[in-house]
């Protein structure tokens, strides 16, 4: 096999691979080996008959078809290999030459990941951040569970701080009056006081009787977490449909007990301490993570294959859309409401996605250069692991699946090298 390389871009090449007699007389023993199992020649048992014979009994057609589907596919298939390239999508072929079983050229225009220069990774160093649980969030824990065991009682009075009342919302822009996407609810609980709502909400409440209609403003933060409300004016309306009155037990030893195997209340928010940390050290290693991804990204040298980041916007979108789904609108609602057009919804997610791509070649190839791996036996042990936390049977057998099980080896292989980039950035010479 002869091949020829030419550079069309930074992420796309254009092969030119001719075959040599030798190999196609190979691929046409094959085809016909493949093909002799449903042909039938006299004297001969199923699959047994010579295959020069089979070949006679064959369409023509029919056996060129299957030689350039076996011959293209593996000379392309070995062509990559001996190039080393990393394809990322489908290749473009064109046949150029073809003599049947003697001659065969062709082309292979394919998009690839393209030269990965990276900055001298070993070098980045970021603080590491310590993990604090303060008194008052325990509290807080301990307050929310002290709510949800609480004895309910329906009262006629107007609402007051710590009743929880049962609300229809809806939020429209103060400006435009058009409906925001998320700032509305039905017979939505709210407990006055716990400051699970926009800041001034719950005060707005404060007052109001069951059958009362209220309409206020309210200013998101700045710092909101959706990009799209943070400092937005909202107009909202109320209707308040009942009030209860929550008797909340005390914050004892007795109440520790109810919660679950505690003795008393002090072991209690030591296990919500506990938990806290945790969840909290899961979030900084992340955020720790993707800070040093971000710098090391910022000094790479690479061009960004699109056909990757167009999957990854994809896979963004789909994401979106179940969750849109499961508000109880359709994917136009979600468009209306952003004002925003199929395509510029696609085109604002193009940035991330381009990060994400980056992030994930990066990786790869970091892992490839420290040369990282997952054995067959880590596979197994995570694969069991996963098996205890899933005992449904159903589940048990997707995580036996090769995609699946890839998967996981993909995962394992991002963590290990992802511990190794850690160690290298908080690591003092």
């Amino acid at each position: 096999m002869q091949i020829k390389r030419e550079k069309i871009s930074p992420t796309k090449v254009k092969l030119t691979i001719s075959a040599e007699s030798a190999e196609l007389n190979e691929t046409k023993q094959r085809v016909l080996e493949r093909l002799s199992n449903n042909v039938k020649v006299p004297g001969f048992r199923e699959g047994k008959a010579p295959l020069n014979l089979v070949e006679k009994q064959l369409d023509p057609a029919l056996l060129q078809s299957e030689f350039l589907d076996y011959g293209v596919n593996d000379l392309f298939v070995e062509a990559v290999r001996r190039e080393n390239l990393r394809i990322v999508a489908q290749p473009e072929i064109s046949i150029t030459k073809y003599v049947p079983f003697t001659t065969l050229e062709f082309t292979a225009e394919i998009e690839v990941v393209g030269d990965i220069k990276l900055p001298d990774y070993k070098k980045i160093k970021l603080p590491q951040r310590k993990v604090t649980v303060e008194a008052a969030e325990v509290n807080t824990v301990v307050n929310n569970l002290r709510q949800r065991a609480a004895a309910r009682e329906e009262v006629t009075r107007p609402a007051k701080k710590g009743d929880e009342v049962t609300i229809d919302f809806k939020g429209v822009d103060a400006k435009t009056k058009q409906p925001i996407e998320g700032a509305d609810g039905t017979g939505y609980p709210l407990v006055i006081g716990s400051q699970s709502f926009i800041p001034g909400f719950e005060d707005e409440l404060i007052g109001l009787s069951v059958g009362d209609e209220k309409t206020f403003n309210i200013t998101f933060p700045k710092d909101y977490g959706a990009a799209d409300l943070q400092s937005r004016k909202v107009t909202f309306t109320v209707n308040v449909h009942k009030i209860t009155e929550l008797q909340e037990p005390k914050a004892d030893d007795a109440f520790a007990a109810t919660v679950g195997p505690f003795k008393s209340l002090a072991e209690l928010k030591a296990d919500i301490k506990k938990q806290l940390t945790a969840e909290k050290q899961q979030e900084t290693t992340r955020q720790f993570d993707n800070d040093l991804l971000q710098q090391i990204a910022s000094k790479t040298e690479m061009a960004v294959p699109q056909a990757l980041v167009d999957e990854e916007i994809d896979r963004i979108e789909e994401e979106e859309k179940r969750n849109v789904v499961y508000r109880g609108q359709t994917w136009q609602d979600h468009l209306s409401a952003e004002g925003v057009t199929a395509q510029e919804h696609r085109e604002r997610n193009r940035e991330p996605a381009e990060l994400r791509v980056k992030a994930g070649l990066i990786l790869g190839e970091i892992s490839q250069l420290e040369k990282i791996s997952v054995t067959p036996e880590e596979l197994e042990i995570r694969i069991q692991l996963l098996k205890g936390q899933y005992p449904d049977p159903a589940m048990q057998a997707e995580l036996d699946k090769p995609e699946n099980r890839r998967d996981i080896q993909s995962r394992m292989l991002t963590e290990k090298t992802l511990d190794l980039l850690r160690n290298y950035a908080t690591k003092t010479n």
